[in-house]
């Protein structure tokens, strides 16, 4: 199976992601590869401390918009909502939102790293 079909199976919109970029594939799967350094480097722990609780948001917001440029929805869709429960103060709803997302984006890290490795 392709990367873009394993994408697809994951819940990516690699259709949406593409047409972004004018169909170039090449371009897009070049982005993933950013994509997986962006969560690698900008990793979010759901077991965060508050004194943390600025720089969660500052890398939560990174993948939101990382995900978001590329149409890879359910990193995006849930870092949508992690943003909204730490501006209102609900850490334990951010916090039980990061425990969810976190095997989905290392399910597509995992698939990116094996198709472009």
């Amino acid at each position: 199976m392709s990367l873009f079909d394993e994408l697809k199976e994951l819940g990516v919109d690699v259709d949406g992601g593409l047409k972004r970029i004018n169909g170039n594939e090449k371009l897009y799967t070049r982005l993933l590869g950013t994509f997986v350094k962006t969560i690698k480097g900008q990793a979010v722990q759901a077991d965060f401390d508050l004194s943390e609780l600025d720089g969660v948001k500052e890398k939560a917001h990174a993948i939101k918009g990382t995900a978001g440029n590329m149409s890879i929805t359910p990193v995006y869709d849930a870092y949508t909502e992690i943003m909204n429960l730490l501006r209102a103060g609900q850490i334990d709803e951010a916090r039980e939102q990061i425990r969810k997302i976190l095997p989905v984006q290392e399910a597509i890290a995992a698939c990116v790293e094996k198709h472009m490795g």
